[in-house]
């Protein structure tokens, strides 16, 4: 998120991350990027839907409503709004996230007074189950035992913790339409961490001083349950004796995965439109009708959610399992992408002989945070589902190629994408450009930068004019709004 920040700072580009890997690093790697990440979107939107069935199935087992029946009606409310209600579907996305915001608030405090012995049980949990059984669950206690079969257990996790975390990089496709962007960016950069830590880690934090990992109901909820039984809040909740929140929290969730795979097919049709525009795609899906909508953009995208209909040959969980492998390694090789741009944008900076000093926002760690972060997500990449090579074919008695193929099908793709298109252009290969990208000191770092400057400094006079917030707007503007 810094280094996106770094270069959305200096240069907001309407054209996003994709942009700024075409320009500064190489216009193979903003082809794969822009490819990758509407790859992503286009899986998860599908991967909603099929939560959304999972939800239903606490109130509607799928032998009494086919979960295709759902599907298809969640499919049908978000194809009316991205077509019909373009106009208001901002409004609609404020007041849904917000909801989303208000409800783990809710969660958060309600979590700290369960530990406190808040609850109608009366018990002061605090830190007893990170004794006894203790804080990590060992991966197999047969075979994986002591500290290799907790580091394990550990690394397990990262799919699902990655795939928890990615869309942070949205504030990289928004910022050519953000007013004065040399302030908003780099606040919402270190806004997103303050988010982090609040939303992820710090409702974690409470999880595991209330729920012990080998609990009977979440031993369940991980094989049998769906929607909000399989929630270790809900789990929480039940072993403090509360009646009926988990019908409501059940309900909550129904709407969070509603909002979430009505901005996410947004945000596909948006994605392919701009590969569009930029020559990348058929030039048929940059049509707009008279709205501006882009009609073909996004009926193709929503073509590819009907893969949620997966569904009603398998079981939700599995499909769900598919869904969250293929958009992990999409959006871990998007964030490969934004960290390599990010290191030649240093290189080329540095080059042009652009100092820190200049620069509107600098990266903390600068090139060397990206290198690190760079390292971290091969890593992920690479070894994310080691679980198959050595626990898939003895567990199931057979080679389990769904996952290995869900888990590392997004790696061929980009490099064939990359060489694909740097094969398609053979004069890059005959100038040297391909095998090293853009040369520091020949990267387009100015063009398009003048006229940001001009509405900058036309906002700020504007806003210099306008007087201070007073009162409540002010104590809302200073202590509140950060968390929407």
């Amino acid at each position: 998120m810094c280094a996106l920040g770094e270069m959305a700072a200096w240069l907001p580009l309407g054209s996003g991350f994709t942009g700024y890997a075409t320009r500064f690093c190489d216009p193979a790697l903003g082809f794969a990027l822009g490819w990758t990440y509407w790859f992503k979107y286009i899986i998860v939107t599908p991967n909603q839907l099929t939560a959304a069935a999972l939800v239903l199935q606490r109130w509607i087992p799928r032998e009494k409503v086919n979960p295709g029946v759902w599907i298809t009606i969640f499919l049908l409310i978000i194809l009316f709004i991205n077509y019909f209600g373009i106009r208001l579907f901002g409004e609609i996305e404020f007041w849904l996230s917000s909801f989303k915001v208000i409800t783990i608030v809710g969660l958060i405090i309600l979590s700290l007074v369960l530990v406190l012995g808040g609850g109608p049980d009366k018990d002061r949990k605090g830190f007893r189950y990170w004794k006894n059984p203790g804080a990590f669950k060992e991966y197999d206690e047969i075979r994986f035992t002591g500290p290799r079969g907790r580091f394990l257990a550990f690394w397990s996790t990262f799919v699902t913790a990655t795939f928890a975390y990615l869309g942070t990089e949205l504030v990289g496709v928004t910022v050519g339409e953000a007013q004065n962007p040399r302030r908003v960016i780099p606040r919402a950069i270190r806004l997103t961490f303050y988010r982090i830590v609040f939303f992820y880690v710090i409702s974690v934090f409470l999880l595991g001083m209330l729920v012990p990992y080998n609990d009977k109901d979440l031993l369940f909820a991980n094989t049998k349950g769906t929607s909000a039984t399989a929630s270790p809040y809900v789990v929480a909740i039940d072993n403090s004796g509360i009646k009926a929140l988990p019908e409501i929290l059940n309900a909550c969730i129904l709407v969070f995965v509603f909002s979430a795979s009505n901005s996410d097919l947004y945000i596909a049709s948006r994605t392919i439109y701009g590969l569009a525009l930029e020559g990348s795609a058929p030039r048929i899906l940059a049509k707009t009708d008279k709205r501006g909508v882009p009609i073909y953009s996004l009926g193709l995208s929503a073509c590819f959610a009907l893969l949620a209909y997966m569904n009603v040959a398998e079981d939700s969980q599995v499909v769900f399992g598919y869904f969250v492998n293929l958009v992990t390694i999409f959006g871990i090789l998007t964030w490969i992408s934004i960290l390599v741009t990010h290191i030649y944008f240093v290189r080329a900076r540095r080059a042009q002989g652009i100092t820190n000093d200049q620069m509107p926002y600098v990266a903390p760690l600068g090139h060397y945070g990206s290198y690190g972060a760079l390292v971290g997500c091969i890593l992920i990449a690479v070894f994310k589902n080691w679980n198959v090579f050595i626990e898939e074919p003895k567990k199931y008695g057979k080679w389990d190629y769904k996952n290995f193929v869900t888990g590392y099908l997004g790696i061929p793709l980009y490099l064939i994408m990359i060489f694909g298109h740097k094969l398609w252009f053979r004069k890059q290969i005959a100038s040297g450009e391909a095998v090293g990208g853009i040369k520091p000191h020949e990267a387009d770092l100015f063009l398009g930068k003048a006229k940001i400057d001009r509405e900058e400094e036309e906002f700020l006079r504007m806003k210099a004019n306008e007087p201070e917030p007073k009162g409540i707007k002010r104590w809302y503007k200073r202590y509140v709004s950060w968390l929407f």
